[in-house]
């Protein structure tokens, strides 16, 4: 049992900081995006609200690890904030940015989602109970997130739509 106990952890540990990568190209992806956003301002308001939320979930994740005795890895953050930078740039260059990116942040939700309730189940299992609000918070936030993008997914759909028929930048 020890040592399903042990691998757990090691698990959990790897999780915690694997999740901590994933914020930090979540923070990525939400700057580069907020960043060619001008003509659509509720989404923009959404995405700068998400990405507070974020910045505070990584946060959190480093107080978890800390709590564990160890800390988050600089080089999954460095690699996972590259890899978001990338992400972002790659639909800059599509007609249909916004569309793009409404797709890939919604399926990017849905991942963080179940990670956190994988990282609630670890936490559970390593009897590391002092995790649980954290991480319930965490993932609380990202189901948020996952519904606000698929409540407006017709409406932002309809407004790109709506500016490229008129000749507007459709974008941004």
């Amino acid at each position: 049992m020890s040592g399903t106990s042990d691998r757990a952890r090691e698990v959990y540990e790897t999780g915690l900081r694997n999740q901590h990568g994933v914020e930090n190209q979540a923070r990525e992806l939400l700057e580069r995006q907020l960043e060619r956003l001008e003509n659509y301002p509720e989404l923009s308001a959404r995405m700068r609200q998400h990405l507070a939320e974020t910045e505070e979930q990584a946060r959190r994740l480093e107080e978890l690890l800390s709590q564990l005795g160890t800390s988050h890895s600089a080089v999954k953050d460095t690699v996972m904030s590259f890899v978001g930078n990338m992400a972002a740039l790659m639909h800059t260059t599509a007609p249909d940015e916004v569309i793009k990116n409404t797709f890939a942040n919604f399926a990017f939700e849905n991942y963080e989602i179940a990670a956190y309730k994988s990282l609630l189940t670890l936490a559970e299992a390593t009897g590391h109970n002092a995790a649980l609000t954290a991480l319930r918070q965490s993932l609380q936030e990202e189901e948020a997130m996952a519904r606000w993008i698929d409540e407006h997914i017709a409406a932002t759909t309809l407004k790109f739509v709506g500016r490229s028929a008129a000749g507007q930048t459709a974008g941004v």
